[in-house]
């Protein structure tokens, strides 16, 4: 089922485009006061932990430095993003030279890609999600992303090999 939050952003994204030229990097941005809630600066960030309900539990997950859940993208590998276009925009990336960690005892790595500076957390590059707020999880499960939590296992660096079928996350789709 198509999350109907994700059908308006993308009749939005489409008439702003073709109204002016406008990218949806810029457009997606919009909707935040500033790149430091959003996390889309080249500047330090900090991934905290913080309590948030998800699918109705009470969970710990990682949340930037204004409070937004964290996500990680399934089909991404440890050192490419597959994020992209209109997915993108909905999606920014978390971005940062040099990010920092409160509360969360994995490992933050900076991979440079089409994003920029992207800000991965034991190997999974984190985004944040255009219809959340702080303390408010709603891209939970949509268009392959999931909620990173401080428990998310480490992935390797390397793509699996040719015909190696990744795996499922586990049931509660939390990615621990």
């Amino acid at each position: 089922m198509r999350h109907p939050k994700l059908i308006i952003a993308g009749i939005g994204l489409a008439a702003v485009a073709a109204a002016g030229g406008v990218t949806a990097a810029a457009a997606a941005g919009g909707t935040y006061a500033s790149s430091a809630t959003t996390g889309h600066s080249a500047t330090a960030v900090t991934v905290r932990t913080a309590s948030a309900t998800v699918d109705g539990e009470t969970e710990t997950i990682l949340v930037n430095s204004g409070g937004l859940p964290l996500y990680f993208y399934r089909p991404d590998t440890a050192a490419t993003s597959l994020v992209t276009g209109g997915v993108a925009a909905l999606w920014p990336a978390l971005t940062s030279a040099t990010p920092t960690a409160a509360g969360a005892t994995g490992q933050l790595t900076v991979i440079n890609d089409a994003h920029g500076r992207q800000v991965a957390y034991n190997g999974h590059l984190l985004y944040t999600f255009i219809s959340d707020h702080a303390g408010q999880v709603t891209g939970q499960g949509v268009q392959d992303f999931f909620v990173a939590t401080p428990g998310l296992t480490p992935i390797a660096s390397s793509p699996a090999p040719a015909g190696t079928v990744p795996a499922a996350p586990p049931a509660t789709g939390y990615g621990y």
